[in-house]
C-alpha cells in the first residue's frame, strides 16, 4: 500500500490563505476592527471557535475605484500583496478583507503596499 507523500516543514509555513466569497463573511468583517492605509483599508476579524480554520482573505473594490479594468488591476495588486505578506504576518483563525481606494491602489509603489499591509496587520494584532 502506498504511503501519502510527506510535506516539507517549509511548505506548512507557507499555507495559501483561503479566499472569502460569501457576502455574510464580508459583512462580519465590516463590523470588526479596521486600519486605513494610504492605498487600501484592511478589515480584520478573529473568527469564533468552531468556524473555519486557517487564514481567510477577501478583496473588494467599489465602482469609485474606476472602471472594470482599474478595479481588476487594483484587486490583482491586493491579491499579490496578500499572497506575499499574509502567510508570515497573518494569524490562524482570522479573516482579512482588503478594500481598494480610488486612484492610489493602482498607482502606489508595490513595495510600499507590502510594508503598509505588514504595518496594518501589526497594528490590528496588538
Amino acid at each position: 500500500m502506498a504511503q501519502p507523500p510527506r510535506i516539507a516543514a517549509a511548505a506548512l509555513l507557507c499555507v495559501k490563505p483561503t479566499v472569502l466569497k460569501k457576502r455574510a463573511d464580508f459583512l462580519r468583517a465590516s463590523r470588526a476592527a479596521y486600519k486605513p492605509m494610504p492605498a487600501f483599508v484592511l478589515q480584520a476579524r478573529k473568527r469564533a471557535e468552531g468556524e473555519a480554520s486557517g487564514i481567510r482573505v477577501g478583496f473588494t473594490c467599489s465602482k469609485k475605484v474606476g472602471n472594470a479594468v482599474a478595479r481588476n488591476r487594483a484587486k490583482r495588486r491586493l491579491r499579490e500583496i496578500a499572497r506575499l505578506v499574509l502567510p508570515g504576518a497573518g494569524r490562524d483563525g482570522w479573516d482579512y478583507v482588503l478594500i481598494g481606494k480610488r486612484g492610489t491602489t493602482t498607482t502606489h509603489p508595490f513595495a510600499d503596499l507590502q510594508t503598509d499591509l505588514a504595518r496594518a496587520l501589526a497594528h490590528l494584532h496588538r
